[in-house]
């Protein structure tokens, strides 16, 4: 199992490293001379026998630089925005200078703010060092009786992703880089979220707006791996109530929270590629058969529970859920959902949660994914797929089968439907979906269901074809 690379911070008084605080970058110190001086001079060290400026090895984390040392870079229309640190950047937040940015003092400034000299002539006053000892004690109270009373407040997301393996296990994200970046993006607006019973209380008019909301006693980054344990691994609300050492409604407060600020966060991140895009990250076994489809589509489907279910669907779409009946076999009641893959292999487009008595023409024609089309776009969709005039209507054309003279265009398209497959099996992996969603979540299966089908991009793209260059749409 391959362990995380960890770095630490080489300022004097500071104890941060990666595999702790995770959600901190740490930046390797300028090669140039002149910044590479100002860095040291910053931090207060001289290099010598003790500190050696090592490449990979020595690092400055991101408490000591300001929002103005940022620059903030969105690499393409398929990955999120990235803080990257400014080439002249100067680390200024220091603990010596309580972590506020402050330009030198003159020579008089100094002087003036200089504590005058002790006289080590005159004794101490009488009973002074008694009353210095007091106020130690009281302060080692004070201090003991402000500490948890349990390691509930550790940061257990380092204990159980330490490494990529459990990175990907618990979190679905391929690596802690990615993760990182990821983290890194989100974290300053998610330091204002507004908890989920807090929400109830303002919308029943028995809370102010105004006032925020009582302080978690877990860090951020411990709420969203309750999140992603409960979303991705599948694991029981009592178990991680045992695991986090909270109240099990809790578990479900906290999961509908950040089911509903990552469907604020991910939803502005746009999908959809423009055609020359799409054309210039197809593999090339797609460019050669069918240069021109744009996407592939495919129906999705999740359990749910027989009375949240039709609650749910009746809301949505005014269609009541019904069990499916085979042979006279009754089955559980589903959801359906259109998934939009591109032949690049990442997911472009995906329609909200809909009845499962609804058809897969019904569910094209309301979900949104048609007037994204432009006329001369093909499109590729699964068996039963009855959209030929609804494609026509917007210019577009569906790719029907083919004859046995068109072989190598038919296993082109082949492999097109085996791509949605196995998209649509990276999204149903999240083992939320492995049997109906619990009732204390049913009301936020929309918002879980949107971020399972963006964040399974984050995973890194289908190897569809030797030459498939992806890397160029996630660069």
């Amino acid at each position: 199992m391959a362990q995380a690379t960890s770095k630490a911070c080489s300022v004097p008084g500071c104890c941060c490293y990666s595999q702790k605080q995770p959600y901190l970058s740490f930046h390797s110190f300028p090669v140039h001379g002149e910044v590479r001086r100002r860095w040291i001079q910053a931090i207060r060290r001289e290099e010598g026998p003790d500190f050696t400026i090592q490449t990979g090895t020595t690092y400055v984390c991101s408490r000591h630089f300001t929002l103005d040392d940022y620059v903030l870079e969105m690499s393409s229309p398929f990955s999120i925005t990235i803080r990257r640190l400014k080439a002249n950047a100067v680390p200024s937040l220091f603990s010596w200078n309580d972590f506020t940015p402050g330009g030198k003092m003159d020579r008089v400034e100094r002087s003036q703010k200089r504590p005058p000299e002790h006289d080590y002539a005159t004794p101490p006053p009488a009973g002074m060092l008694d009353g210095t000892v007091d106020y130690i004690q009281y302060l080692e109270a004070e201090l003991k009786n402000a500490l948890p009373p349990s390691p509930s407040s550790s940061d257990l997301f380092s204990r159980y992703c330490a490494s990529d393996d459990q990175m990907r296990f618990y979190t679905r994200f391929p690596s802690e880089r990615v993760f990182r970046i990821f983290w890194e993006s989100i974290a300053p607006s998610a330091s204002q979220l507004l908890y989920w019973n807090k929400a109830q209380r303002i919308s029943e008019g028995s809370s102010d707006p105004a006032s925020p909301s009582p302080p978690s006693t877990l860090p951020l980054i411990d709420e969203f791996l309750i999140y992603c344990m409960q979303v991705a691994v599948g694991v029981k609300e009592q178990v991680i109530a045992d695991m986090f050492r909270i109240r099990l409604t809790a578990v479900s407060r906290v999961t509908i929270t950040w089911a509903n600020y990552l469907f604020f966060v991910l939803g502005t991140l746009p999908l959809w590629p423009s055609r020359e895009k799409v054309k210039a990250a197809m593999p090339g076994i797609f460019k050669k058969c069918c240069p021109d489809v744009r996407v592939v589509l495919e129906c999705a489907e999740i359990p749910a529970a027989a009375a949240a279910a039709a609650a749910a669907a009746s809301s949505s779409s005014g269609s009541r859920v019904s069990s499916r009946c085979r042979n006279g076999m009754t089955f559980k009641p589903y959801f359906k959902g259109l998934i939009g893959v591109a032949p690049h292999g990442l997911v472009t487009f995906f329609s909200p949660l809909y009845a499962g008595s609804l058809s897969d023409e019904d569910i094209t024609k309301v979900s949104g994914v048609l007037p994204l089309l432009e006329p001369g776009d093909e499109v590729v969709a699964g068996e039963g797929f009855g959209i030929g005039e609804l494609l026509s209507g917007v210019g577009a054309k569906l790719v029907t089968r083919l004859t046995r003279e068109d072989a190598e265009k038919t296993r082109a398209v082949e492999r097109l439907g085996t791509a949605v497959g196995r998209v649509i099996g990276r999204i149903k992996s999240n083992h939320i979906w492995d049997s109906p969603v619990p009732p204390a979540l049913m009301g936020s299966v929309s918002q879980i269901w949107h971020n399972c089908c963006v964040m399974v991009n984050f995973q890194g793209p289908l190897s569809l074809d030797e030459d498939c260059d992806l890397e160029r749409m996630l660069a």
